[in-house]
């Protein structure tokens, strides 16, 4: 199974990384996702062929697309909302590095025309999801970068982030989806780890690890303490079937009520601190 990615936890080399592809052999999602890594100085040029996304990571860039050249700047995936650059197929795509840069892209075997799209971060809002949920326990940011709210509807596909708190849970409660989904982390310390669930298995994923979704993988997610998880989420719309909103694990939604009734020791029910 290729479900759980852990080649690169050493990190990524120079240019192109290939972490998933559109067309494999096995668990194929329909996704490909990797991550490209430049020098200052450096240009990456690329004319697509498929529907592609660049998301940048860290760094400073500028990007041309459409005759328009754009600078991308972000020193935290944790602290700053991202800047990503979404194009169909038969586009001319040039990345210059003003400093080291790097960018995760995500693509998918779709020809389909429509209008490339920047998005910088006051295009991103930052959603405080989970909020007082079962005691602060679900607090995480989610930014949702592009879906069929906002990009066009010849795209296929689907990109955000989600900063999960060190030591609470994101995604929750446990949700699934018809359409496939990929998850790519990062930790605020190398060392850092969290658990991500696939239906009843447990994966422990740590920095640069890569996880493939399918249909009827309930997908909640933790960190452990100490660390913030971040991880970039892209999914593929299916034909005749796009992307919306997840379905929520029944059992679990009664935790998503503002009044919720859950246990809390007396001892600590009343502590403030």
């Amino acid at each position: 199974m290729t479900l759980h990615i852990k080649d690169h936890r050493e990190g990524f080399g120079p240019g192109i990384t290939q972490i998933t592809r559109f067309d494999e052999a096995e668990d194929n999602t329909g996704i490909a996702m990797g991550v490209l890594h430049l020098g200052a100085g450096e240009t990456y040029e690329v004319n697509t062929d498929h529907e592609t996304a660049w998301l940048l990571m860290t760094g400073k860039a500028t990007v041309t697309v459409g005759g328009k050249t754009t600078t991308f700047e972000r020193q935290s995936i944790f602290d700053q909302s991202p800047s990503c650059v979404h194009i169909p197929a038969d586009s001319n795509l040039v990345i210059r590095a003003e400093t080291d840069v790097e960018f995760t892209h995500y693509g998918t075997a779709n020809t389909k025309t429509f209008e490339p799209r920047i998005y910088t971060p006051d295009d991103v809002p930052n959603e405080h999801r989970g909020k007082g949920q079962v005691g602060g326990t679900c607090l995480r940011f989610v930014r949702t970068i592009f879906d069929g709210s906002n990009s066009d509807s010849n795209a296929e596909l689907v990109l955000g982030e989600v900063i999960t708190m060190p030591g609470r849970w994101s995604s929750y409660p446990p949700h699934h989806h018809p359409q496939p989904e990929i998850y790519h982390y990062r930790f605020t310390k190398p060392q850092g780890y969290g658990h991500a669930e696939l239906g009843e298995t447990v994966l422990k994923v740590r920095q640069n690890d890569t996880v493939k979704i399918f249909d009827g993988f309930d997908h909640s997610q933790t960190s452990a303490p100490g660390y913030g998880m971040y991880y970039a989420w892209v999914i593929r719309h299916l034909p005749d079937n796009p992307y919306t909103v997840p379905e929520f694990t029944e059992e679990h939604t009664w935790t998503m009520k503002p009044d919720a009734d859950f246990w809390m020791p007396v001892e600590l029910a009343n502590d403030d601190e």
